[in-house]
């Protein structure tokens, strides 16, 4: 039996300890996951240049992380001019916001008292959040040495990533070389089509928030537009507490705004998970939302904001290991790779 099922026990094994990486030792874990990330984003690019430029693939892998860098510094740049004023004026007015909106509702005792309870565990639910979330970047991105080792990977994987899948699969028995390096392909190509495809959507809702509070006037367009559109990477809870805190803090216009507000956000979430999430991503990653709920939440008790981040690429990576596992690994792969 271990030798007809060696390949699949080894793989799940694998993957089970590299999983675990990001909950025994999230450091690691994070920074080999955003270098991956870097590669997947910078991936296309990298093969473009290679194709229509004729460039070498290492000056290709160059080339981009170096565009990727300076996109980044400047996007940083221009949020610092932009959103930072918006954002602390709007951290500043949070408690007079938070105060209209209580005596707003003040007449109603029982409403009242269930939002003023719900109000605490969101606040306290967004800032464990934003903390845990700031914790983590900062400790990633702050550190020169760790910063280094990012852009060596990302561009190590830019570079040789083809040869690295092909070491990997290498260390496998000729009969399964095959099997392996496609389930690493299909990893890779799923991921690729969740991380674009999520990005997509940030920015669309994002850029639809925005509009709407602009056309109407509300306060603290660029704000909400952000929160918006970072919810989006925490699919079905993070879009459900933006639209709840736009709403509330609406409130403070007038109740007939918020209830505008909500219809408005019931609308575009509706679209988003009917039309907009179905045809970016499609079925491709075969993930009921139900699942992808229960993932959230589990990622949320073990790593907190970044564990609800990393739910569903985790998910993708157990679903297809398991398919392959019980599935393919049955199918006999005698061919060695081309």
């Amino acid at each position: 039996m271990w030798n007809q099922h060696k390949t699949s026990i080894i793989l799940a094994i694998t993957f089970i300890v590299i999983l675990s990486t990001f909950w025994l030792l999230p450091q690691l874990g994070f920074i080999v996951f955003i270098a991956i990330l870097i590669d997947l984003l910078l991936r296309p690019l990298v093969r473009r240049l290679q194709t229509f430029r004729c460039m070498p693939r290492g000056l290709a892998a160059a080339i981009s992380l170096i565009f990727f860098i300076l996109l980044i510094s400047s996007m940083l740049a221009l949020l610092s001019t932009t959103l930072a004023t918006s954002l602390q004026k709007f951290a500043s007015d949070l408690p007079r916001l938070t105060e209209a909106l209580r005596g707003a509702l003040s007449s109603v005792s029982f409403l009242s008292t269930q939002l003023d309870e719900l109000w605490q565990e969101l606040a306290s639910i967004s800032i464990t959040a934003l903390r845990s979330s700031i914790d983590t970047l900062v400790s990633i991105f702050t550190k020169i040495f760790d910063t280094v080792i990012i852009l060596f990977t990302s561009f190590y994987l830019l570079k040789d990533g083809k040869q690295i899948q092909l070491w990997i699969s290498g260390l496998f028995p000729d009969k399964d070389r095959r099997r392996v390096f496609r389930l690493l392909t299909h990893i890779l190509r799923s991921l690729h089509v969740y991380i674009y495809s999520q990005l997509i959507i940030c920015f669309i809702m994002g850029f639809i928030v925005f509009c709407y509070f602009s056309y109407r006037d509300l306060p603290y367009p660029s704000v909400f537009a952000v929160i918006s559109g970072i919810s989006e990477f925490i699919p079905v809870i993070g879009p459900t507490i933006a639209s709840a805190f736009g709403t509330a803090l609406t409130a403070t216009v007038s109740p007939w705004v918020a209830v505008q507000t909500m219809c408005f956000y019931i609308i575009i979430t509706q679209l988003n998970h009917n039309i907009i999430y179905p045809t970016l991503i499609g079925r491709s990653l075969h993930l009921h939302p139900i699942a992808i709920l229960i993932g959230i939440l589990l990622g949320g008790c073990l790593l907190d904001a970044p564990g609800m981040f990393l739910a569903v690429p985790v998910m993708v990576i157990v679903r297809l290991v398991i398919i392959d596992v019980y599935h393919d690994g049955k199918q006999p792969q005698t061919r060695k790779i081309p």
